[in-house]
């Protein structure tokens, strides 16, 4: 075939290219496949189909594509996602933030805005920040918050604390690695955190593009799933002011499981939310009263 020599043709090109690879919404794909690397709108996409395309830019999209047919996700192949109207980075050692953890941020917004509205200000614990998707999103909405970012991984915490910088927030985001709350320090008025959750015997059995793709520290949960909520469980209240709340990304299948770690914890469910699909996402505690 070929090469493509107009915008319109290399956008049909890669779409057809990518139904032949049997990848799942080719359309959508190449959409955006085609605006990040070449640094379009999606009005120019539509609008400068005529616009010729240089061989450097073939070259670009050559590679996506045989990247693409590999399974990589679309995002990691941009280098970047956008979360909460945040752009952010990705890393190898970074789980991909999804839409539907957009939800926890939902929920722990009017939390973050009630405390800094009573006390002037809130600080905010990120358990498994990666790329800092949660706590930069709270900080951006929440200008009185300040927080801590903690992972295990220390490519995951330089990639979070580049986000932080490249979004304007890094004044008010601090990385500590730190193995769950082994290296933390004081006490925080929010806790959140979308630890792994998903049984070490499915990992495998995962889609290649989360398998292959999301780091396993990010996705093993434990035998059974729960090893993260347990840690958080059992060690948050050390850590948590009074009055402060807990929010964490669960699977769809854990809600009464995770609810029975956090209440033999001495907290109490004060909220539960679904995601898009219609699934339970979101859980948030509170310290249950002495």
């Amino acid at each position: 075939m070929t090469r493509p020599q107009t915008l319109a043709a290399l956008q049909a090109w890669l779409r057809l290219a990518l139904g032949e690879a049997g990848v799942s919404e080719p359309a959508s794909d190449a959409r955006v496949l085609l605006a990040g690397l070449l640094d379009l709108s999606p009005t120019a996409l539509l609008t400068q189909g005529d616009r010729a395309v240089s061989d450097p830019e073939f070259a670009r999209v050559a590679d996506a594509l045989e990247r693409r047919r590999g399974r990589e996700p679309v995002h990691r192949i941009l280098g970047k996602r956008d979360f909460y109207g945040l752009t952010l980075s990705l890393s190898p050692e970074t789980l991909e933030p999804r839409p539907d953890t957009e939800i926890l941020v939902d929920r722990m917004l009017p939390h973050a805005r009630r405390i800094a509205e009573v006390k002037g200000q809130v600080r905010i614990l990120d358990l498994g920040t990666g790329t800092g998707a949660i706590l930069l999103a709270l900080l951006c909405e929440c200008p009185q918050a300040t927080g801590v970012g903690v992972d295990a991984a220390a490519g995951a915490l330089r990639m979070a604390r580049a986000n932080a910088e490249a979004n304007g927030l890094d004044a008010r985001f601090q990385a500590v690695e730190s193995d769950w709350f082994s290296a933390v320090h004081g006490r925080f008025d929010i806790i959140v955190s979308n630890p792994p959750y998903i049984r070490t015997d499915v990992v495998a059995a995962l889609d290649r593009e989360v398998r292959d793709f999301d780091p396993a520290l990010a996705l093993d949960g434990g035998p059974d799933g729960l090893e993260a909520y347990r840690r958080i469980a059992t060690g948050a209240l050390a850590y948590l002011e009074p009055d402060g709340v807990i929010g964490v990304e669960i699977g769809y299948d854990q809600h009464h499981s995770v609810s029975d770690l956090f209440e033999a914890g001495s907290f109490r469910l004060i909220e539960a939310a679904r995601d898009y699909g219609g699934n339970d996402r979101v859980l948030v505690f509170t310290a249950k009263a002495s």
